[in-house]
């Protein structure tokens, strides 16, 4: 009976964190673009007369993340205008003409394909923004930048017309006339449970789960809203019509949120799985947002998100820009000057929203106890070091005890002498960075009890390996 408060705030603090990714697209990203613009093309001007006394970093025109940004922008104008060439209208009749199990059919074939979208997107990108920012003095091992560019490019244009169909399905299910598609669309959730409660689950497995369901919930809400965009533009803005999409907007809320409850409650009852591990998932998310806010973060915010939860924002910000400028006519200076202030808002919201989510996730770090693992240096596989000495410096890290806390966390466990067997993956930053705190255990009084939940902790820490290199959606 835990499990639906401790889900749903999960939930609630991973659809924020989403939100953050989301609209860091529409509101940060368009200045740090223009600031980046701003410096190339001003630096040269003054930066070639001090150039002697600079360093190998001072010297460069634009600083990594700069590049990243303006890479980022340049791929969001590409793909829109891209998407000019896509008709809504005739995608819109073409599925309207299916029949109801044709449709059924597409619509799960759709939600497969956007897991396996998601799952090799982020590499993709990520690829991209390294061949653009590694260094010079590398012997380079890739296809170079702009091959890079264009897959991205490829791909962020292929996913957002996925996503197109997807919403394009919805609001035929909504128009239909007997809501049969809307009902068997909804019945498709309930089958997700058939095919995930009487599974054996881990608790790696159980926080990807739990992570792909956050992504799910937050794209489906992003889909609901250009329906009904769709939808107020068909009927001339009338307000009255909003009450006729409210129900079924309900209907396919509640679906979702009592499916992912039934499953998550059944899954950990099967699984023997405390409702407490709902919170170190969120420990886990916060410590992903407190360590990116740090002056020596290894990467942005918005994709370590990515990785995490599978969530790419670009692909969905592309569908949502199309929508909004082909549904909304900006006409006169008060639309223009209206425009502007809601420009305005959504960055308030953007940074209201960003300072509540850094306060919670303190909080959630320090409940944890997890933050002397935000300072301590981590430990990564140099190419010029291999990787049995790496492997045994972690080893040896993980032997320290620490008397100071009552529960130590994953990575200072000592290791059970049988896994101490030489393991064929070299260290990353995310098994000492990124790890999941499993908090204080309870009622432990046998050497067996604490031997499993020592053995469920190290399942625990294969998490961050899989997922911060691509993030396996089961």
């Amino acid at each position: 009976m835990r499990i639906p408060k401790e889900l749903e705030k999960l939930m609630f603090f991973g659809i924020f964190l989403c939100l953050d990714a989301f609209l860091y697209v529409f509101t940060l990203l368009p200045l740090r673009v223009f600031l980046a613009l701003f410096r190339f093309i001003t630096l040269p001007c003054y930066g070639l007369r001090c150039h002697r006394g600079l360093t190998a970093s001072d010297r460069r025109l634009l600083q990594p993340a700069q590049v990243c940004d303006i890479l980022k922008g340049v791929i969001l104008v590409i793909c829109y205008f891209m998407m000019h060439y896509v008709d809504y209208s005739m995608m819109y009749h073409l599925i309207r003409g299916q029949s109801v199990i044709k449709l059924y059919i597409i619509y799960n074939m759709l939600e497969v394909a956007d897991r396996l979208f998601s799952s090799f997107g982020q590499d993709i990108l990520d690829a991209l923004y390294w061949t653009a920012t590694e260094p010079k003095e590398r012997k380079r091992a890739h296809i170079g930048v702009i091959p890079h560019f264009f897959m991205a490019v490829l791909y962020v244009f292929l996913h957002a017309i996925l996503i197109m169909v997807q919403a394009t399905t919805l609001n035929v299910a909504f128009n239909s006339h007997n809501k049969s598609l809307l009902t068997i669309m909804m019945s498709n959730n309930f089958v997700e449970i058939k095919g995930s409660v009487f599974k054996k689950f881990e608790k790696n497995n159980l926080f990807q789960m739990s992570n792909s369901d956050i992504k799910e919930r937050f794209t489906n809400y992003v889909l609901l809203l250009i329906v009904c965009l769709r939808n107020m533009e068909q009927f001339s803005w009338n307000p009255d019509h909003l009450w006729v999409l409210f129900p079924d907007v309900c209907m396919v809320v509640a679906s979702e949120i009592a499916v992912d409850i039934v499953k998550h409650a059944f899954i950990t009852k099967f699984n023997d799985i405390t409702a407490d591990v709902y919170s170190e998932y969120r420990a886990s998310l916060a410590f992903d947002l407190v360590s990116s806010r740090q002056k020596n973060a290894y990467t942005d915010y918005s994709d370590s998100v990515s990785r995490r939860m599978g969530f790419i924002p670009l692909p969905l910000a592309v569908l949502l820009i199309r929508v909004v400028t082909s549904s909304i006519k900006v006409q006169g200076v008060l639309a223009y000057v209206c425009v502007v202030l809601f420009y305005c808002g959504l960055i308030s919201l953007k940074v209201l929203n960003s300072i509540v989510l850094l306060g919670k996730s303190c909080q959630y770090v320090k409940e944890a106890k997890m933050e002397e693992k935000l300072f301590n240096p981590v430990l990564t596989a140099t190419p010029g070091k291999p990787a049995g000495k790496q492997q045994s410096m972690f080893k040896s890290t993980q032997g320290i005890s620490t008397d100071e806390n009552e529960s130590t966390s994953v990575t200072n466990q000592p290791v059970h002498q049988k896994e101490n067997t030489p393991s064929l993956l070299v260290t990353s930053n995310s098994d000492q960075f990124l790890t999941t705190p499993d908090g204080e255990e309870k009622d432990i009084s046998q050497d067996s009890s604490e031997l499993k939940h020592r053995s469920s902790k190290k399942d625990l820490l294969e998490i961050d390996r899989f997922t911060i290199c691509g993030n396996r959606i089961d």
